[in-house]
């Protein structure tokens, strides 16, 4: 039995919990029972002791004044923040019995989990709360809020998440960063391309914002939100028209090569240009690049799949290494997520079988703001863990205004009072997960890693399993399923995967070695997940979808007339709202910048550090201006979540659309549209 926690004075091991690729190997530093300092774990493969501000610095977090200790129910009006201290019994029993009473009078699917990554443990994410929430009954929550939509454009393409080995890419003449703040949301690649670029290998990154990725690039393509796929099928036309294909490579590794080279013939330079705003000579010169240098490699990002055509945009820019015969090459292809290799078997973790209603209502998580609202049969409780809806989702005014309904039970476990939590009638305290035991499946370098506890539960806070075996016995429920232990869920989430990649992989391997790396092979030669086996340049599953087959550019839904596209962007130091409201990291970020290009500012009598009104139709901000170039004329970008402060207009959600996206019902939080005014 693991006795880190109870250990006084020592260095223990342990994972970064964060929802970002790196997953980190950490050592943590303890002295009276307490961190005093976390680092990194120097034989880490990969991480190899490297660790971003926002880890360094998660003590100050850990121990924050403002951190809940104990159980809190609502004593004054919704959204005020007037709570009391109760005890855990009375907190389950007044949810249970409100839960009980709902399910009598309203059904089950009058409640909601609603939850994300906010700890990328998979127990706390997807283990005992769905189980319980099955059990239940209750509306079930579709996740989609960050990377679905890249995701199944992904896999329609290559079959699932998988692509090239990071560590393999340090053979790389060439990266493509696409769509990625990889020096903020995935250092150690960022890393790898460094060292890469000591031994000739070029950078280039292409963004809508010129960030700290794009300053620090060999070459830095600014392009217009949401054109991406144009660019990707320029490169593609100028590929196929100067027989800088391989032709070896496409006739046996996909299918629709030929469709694609007559499809292509569209998208001439030229009228890519007009679309992306990136020049013709441009297009031809990243074209030829690409072609010309091997191994060529591109990290595909997160933010370009947050628009209406995201799935399509990832999708498209998946098909390039084929096209070239990169994934032959070491350190060759592509990354958009590498998470296939490390599947364990979800079915047995979340449980399934324990929903009896098949036709349990589904609610896009994306659209909870109007789903709050406006309902036929109305939403009368939601339970939030590891997410802070009132500030990440969509629509943030809907969202708030549906959190404030007098006549919906909201219950909020976490380890802070958040915006969202202002609005709850139960508060429970959460552990961090320092304080877990739980295991994590990097989705970039893959490893699966253990986290045992490393310190004692923080004043009377649980961990999400702990609360949900907790209401299941007060809910009344028998099920063994819904009682069995952290270790317990562990061994079977490993067991009869049917995923040869980490086929042997055990929890008492992991206790050994706290990190084991999954059985990689090269993709190719191979056989992949698609229909054909192949790379599909032409899909017919998506033809059945009623999706266009072959890649193709689909312009952004009409957002209003307003005059700039928004992006609001990730930041350096939080990690959506995570850290924005501890003083340590908002001292490292500053504050909120709203970036404008010069020609922009000009045209409406702006100047660099006026603050500025950034409004549409769904709600307005109030930011300090950044005027230079780091974007296009017609784009403004924001960086990082922020939380609420007094005299501070900061809610930047409040701006964005609640459109699902093209593929996998994914989010479009940079497919808005807002104006700029400066504050008189």
């Amino acid at each position: 039995m693991n006795t880190y926690a109870s250990q006084k004075d020592g260095v223990f091991p342990s994972v970064c919990s964060l929802d970002c690729p790196d997953q980190c190997g950490l050592l943590i530093h303890k002295k009276d029972g307490k961190i005093i300092k976390v680092e990194g774990d120097p034989n880490h493969p990969v991480t190899k002791g490297n660790i971003c501000n926002k880890v360094r610095n998660v003590a100050e977090r850990l121990y924050d004044e403002k951190r809940l200790q104990y159980p809190l129910k609502c004593i004054g009006k919704k959204g005020e923040g007037k709570f009391e201290r109760i005890s855990w019994d009375e907190a389950i029993q007044t949810i249970t019995s409100q839960w009980k009473q709902l399910i009598e009078t309203e059904g089950p699917e009058s409640i909601i989990p609603y939850s994300f990554y906010g700890n990328m443990g998979n127990l706390s994410a997807e283990g005992m709360d769905r189980r319980f929430f099955n059990r239940l009954g209750a509306t079930q929550l579709d996740r989609t809020i960050c990377s679905t939509a890249g995701a199944m454009g992904y896999k329609y393409t290559m079959g699932g998440s998988f692509g090239v080995d990071p560590v393999d890419t340090i053979h790389a003449k060439l990266f493509i960063f696409w769509g990625i703040n990889a020096v903020s949301t995935n250092m150690h690649q960022w890393a790898i391309a460094q060292k890469a670029r000591k031994n000739g290998a070029k950078i280039v990154v292409i963004d809508v914002h010129k960030n700290q990725t794009g300053r620090m690039a060999d070459w830095f393509i600014p392009i217009l939100p949401g054109t991406d796929t144009a660019l990707a099928l320029g490169m593609m036309h100028i590929l196929f028209a100067e027989n800088l294909v391989d032709e070896a490579f496409l006739q046996e590794y996909t299918v629709g090569h030929g469709e694609l080279r007559d499809h292509v013939v569209q998208y001439d330079p030229s009228t890519v240009s007009k679309i992306t705003g990136v020049p013709d000579e441009d297009i031809y010169k990243l074209a030829r690049l690409y072609a010309e240098t091997s191994p060529s490699f591109i990290r595909i990002g997160n933010g370009i799949q947050h628009h209406d055509n995201g799935g399509m945009c990832v999708r498209t820019i998946a098909c390039l290494p084929a096209l070239t015969g990169q994934w032959l090459h070491k350190g060759g292809g592509a990354i958009k997520s590498n998470s296939s290799y490390l599947g364990y078997n979800e079915t047995w973790l979340q449980r399934p079988d324990l929903l009896k209603n098949k036709n349990t209502r589904i609610i896009n998580m994306n659209a909870i703001g109007e789903a709050l609202l406006s309902l036929e049969k109305p939403v009368k409780s939601m339970y939030v863990y590891q997410s802070n809806p009132a500030v990440v989702a969509p629509s943030g005014n809907k969202v708030r205004t549906g959190l404030e309904r007098e006549d919906l039970f909201l219950v909020v476990h976490d380890l802070f009072l958040t915006e969202t939590a202002k609005y709850a009638d139960i508060i429970l305290p959460a552990t961090s997960s320092y304080e877990n035991t739980d295991f994590y499946c990097s989705y970039w370098h893959n490893h699966v890693q253990i986290q045992e506890p490393v310190i004692e539960a923080y004043g009377e806070s649980k961990s999400n399993t702990d609360v949900f075996r907790l209401l299941a016995k007060e809910m009344g429920f028998d099920d063994p399923a819904l009682f069995e232990t952290d270790v317990e869920l562990i061994t079977g989430a490993l067991e009869n995967t049917g995923n040869p990649y980490i086929e042997g992989i055990t929890y008492e391997m992991l206790v050994e070695k706290k990190y084991v790396k999954a059985n990689m092979k090269p993709l190719f030669p191979g056989k992949l997940e698609t229909p054909s086996g192949k790379i599909e340049l032409y899909s017919q599953k998506m033809a059945n979808a009623g999706l266009p087959p072959l890649p193709t550019y689909i312009p952004l839904c009409d957002d209003g007339d307003f005059p700039f596209q928004f992006v609001p962007a990730p930041n350096h130091n939080f990690l959506n709202s995570t850290f924005s409201n501890n003083e340590k990291h908002v001292s490292l970020e500053k504050e909120p910048k709203l970036h404008l290009n010069m020609q922009d500012a000009l045209l409406r009598n702006i100047e660099d550090g006026d603050l500025v009104r950034v409004w549409n139709e769904r709600g307005e901000c109030e930011l300090k201006v950044s005027v230079g170039e780091n974007v296009l004329p017609g784009v403004v970008a924001t960086q990082g979540l922020w939380s609420d402060r007094p005299g501070t207009k900061h809610h930047l959600n409040s701006l964005t659309p609640d459109r699902i996206a093209d593929i996998g019902g994914g989010a479009t939080f940079f497919s808005g549209r807002v104006d700029v005014e400066k504050v008189k």
